[in-house]
């Protein structure tokens, strides 16, 4: 089968060095004396894995011989849920993938099985399957039989390390004693069993809705997320789990097979203290910042030592959305990124010794609300779940694929894009190709796969003001599966990973019944913040008439430094109003700066004089706002996305 291939340039290498030139304002807090030197860029080759060919159309019987003579089906050339990449076999050579097979001719004729979303196997090496592809359906044709009560949650594929068994959504797929690569493994005797997570006292019930689940490397644990309203506000919490096949259940839905989650533990510590803003307990007019203090607000995944939970938490810095790992066993919290773009999907090497993070660095996407770093995380309190919102626009999403050394952003260093270069369009630079979660290392720890979506109406069309761009992938496809290849590294070696415990000592063990809890947020008052090494700030927090949620913060800051080396000047104030659990509507009022020692200005960041308003749903995602926010850094100006955009 032939690939596409579009490799690694000179020109990546020069884009590369001109984004890391502009970065000079970046002093992670992270970034220790011991850090060492950053890394210099490495060679990098993109290609392109083989798909299934392009239905013409939706219609069923679109897909004919014509189209594919190995009658093994069409992909959907839509965008939204036509494709999401998974991680690597333990062969090196395969990936898994969800595809959307469209045009599938009617029953009885044998290729009607190739229809809907179904879970597939991909070569990178250029080989094909027994049929003649360079793919492998594992679900089209599986007997109903075998797969009862199945989720329809079916994200993330992620393969076990025994390459039988894929954890996909809410689910897991087992070939018994075939490994899922081999011919012997068919759709009829691959078996879909759900995952059940119990929360009533009896037993009883569908369970609990999990999301986003990640498969932890000693393959008998996994971390997920669950969602609540609290406050009138959409809340979610991470969580740790043992898996348990039970084969005939006695309580609760579905009466079929399926793997049960025990002792399940919240990653979240209820006290006030374990909170990373808090009220001095010694001193209660006196506020807090604990950046070491494990704060789990979406799991995405573990080190491949199994040792460390990965997450996005409370941020260090106001407005910098970032990736944190903490011990599972002494909560022990280390800063992974420190851009301030926003950072979410992840995985770790074999090695540990490095990750590949999907992040909107160099889109200044961001840039407007968070690009002045040092802000202590105090708005933070009502601006987390809006400034988190501004990184999509609906479908459309701007991260690409970083290679970032253990130690984090640090200096000038801010990791290496896997795909710079070709930005014309179709290129593997091309700004209109979004990578979308998860990015997967190899075993080996010498290549990475990811998988892309084109921008498409309504991100781009119509009212919006970006043109949609024509796809340039056979039969019009507006997604693609990539690997991108480490060209210059030794593969490396790692040892299975023996099971953790099932404790976790700083989360608190979930009782199936037990309701989630309001997060233990200062109470209204009055309250001091002292920097680290000078200076001060007043904090005033309001919480709603309900005293259900804070609903404002408002600082002033006289020379806040917590470098010894800038200091932070003016105010800011936020009120954020709860129009539903999603719906997010904040009025925000800023008027600071930070000053070197010499009182030269390094960096403003100013609302208009009728100051910021902006409305934004967190799961739509789409930027509408009156008034101005502008951050200016080094006489470099970031301003706000165009409504709509």
């Amino acid at each position: 089968m032939r690939t596409r291939t579009r490799g690694w340039t000179w020109r990546a290498l020069v884009l590369l060095l001109s984004l890391m030139s502009v970065s000079a304002f970046l002093q992670p807090a992270q970034a220790s004396a011991t850090a060492p030197a950053p890394p210099d860029p490495e060679r990098i080759r993109v290609r392109q894995l083989p798909l299934p060919p392009t239905a013409p159309s939706e219609k069923a019987g679109s897909c004919t011989p014509a189209v594919n003579p190995n009658r093994t089906g069409c992909i959907s050339a839509d965008w939204a849920d036509a494709l999401q990449g998974g991680g690597f076999l333990s062969d090196g050579r395969t990936v898994t993938a969800l595809v959307a097979f469209a045009g599938a001719p009617a029953a009885p004729d044998p290729a009607s099985v190739y229809s809907g979303r179904q879970l597939v196997l991909v070569r990178t090496d250029g080989t094909a399957f027994p049929n003649d592809d360079a793919w492998k359906c594992l679900t089209c044709g599986t007997p109903a039989a075998n797969k009862q009560g199945a989720n329809e949650d079916a994200s993330y594929p992620q393969p076990f390390a025994d390459g039988r068994r894929i954890l996909y959504g809410s689910n897991i797929l087992d070939c018994g004693p075939y490994k899922l690569a081999s011919a012997a493994c068919t759709p009829d005797r691959v078996h879909v069993y759900p995952i059940r997570w119990n929360t009533k006292a009896d037993g009883s019930g569908p369970g609990g809705s999990i999301r986003e689940l990640r498969l932890h490397p000693d393959q008998v644990h996994i971390g997920f997320n669950s969602t609540s309203v609290t406050g009138g506000r959409l809340d979610q919490y991470g969580y740790f789990a043992r898996l348990r096949f039970d084969p005939a259940p006695a309580t609760g839905t579905p009466r079929a097979p399926r793997y049960d989650l025990e002792k399940v533990t919240r990653l979240f510590d209820p006290s006030v203290t374990g909170q990373p803003v808090h009220s001095d307990p010694d001193n209660p007019s006196k506020l807090v910042f604990d950046p070491t203090v494990p704060s789990v607000g979406e799991l995405r995944g573990f080190t491949k030592d199994g040792k460390e939970v990965i997450y996005i938490g409370h941020p260090a810095e106001s407005s910098n959305m970032d990736l944190f790992a903490a011990d599972l066993t002494t909560g022990e919290v280390r800063r992974m990124t420190a851009h301030p773009e926003y950072t979410d999907p992840v995985d770790s090497s074999p090695d540990d010794r490095w990750i590949v993070a999907l992040d909107t660095r160099g889109s200044d996407r961001s840039m407007f609300v968070s690009g002045m770093t040092g802000i202590p995380p105090v708005t933070d309190l009502v601006t987390t779940s809006a400034v988190s919102s501004v990184r999509n626009n609906g479908q459309r999403r701007f991260f690409q694929p970083y290679l970032i050394d253990r130690y984090g952003d640090r200096g000038s260093y801010q990791g290496q894009q896997l795909n710079a270069g070709d930005t014309s369009p179709g290129g593997i630079g091309d700004p209109n190709w979004n990578a979308g979660a998860d990015p997967r290392w190899s075993p080996d720890g010498t290549a990475v796969t990811y998988w892309q979506r084109l921008v498409s109406a309504p991100s781009c069309g119509g009212t919006n003001p970006l043109p949609c761009p024509q796809s340039t992938e056979p039969g019009g496809r507006r997604t693609r599966l990539m690997v991108a290849d480490l060209v210059d590294r030794k593969p490396v070696r790692t040892r299975p990973v023996k099971p953790v415990s099932d404790d976790v000592p700083w989360g608190t063990p979930y009782t199936a019944g037990d309701p989630a809890p309001q997060r233990p947020y200062p109470a209204q008052g009055t309250y001091s913040l002292r920097g680290k090494t000078s200076g001060s700030a007043t904090v005033d927090i309001v919480w709603d008439d309900a005293k259900t949620a804070v609903q404002t913060v408002s600082v002033r800051y006289k020379r806040y430094s917590d470098d010894g080396r800038t200091f932070l000047g003016g105010s800011e104030r936020v009120t954020r109003t709860s129009k539903s659990p999603t719906l997010n509507a904040v009025d925000w009022y800023s008027d600071l700066t930070r000053t070197g020692r010499d009182g030269k200005v390094l960096a403003t960041k100013k609302t208009s004089a009728d100051g910021f308003h902006l409305t934004i749903d967190v799961l739509e995602t789409v930027f509408q706002a009156t008034g101005t926010l502008t951050t200016t850094v080094g006489g470099r100006t970031y301003t706000q996305p165009a409504n709509g955009t």
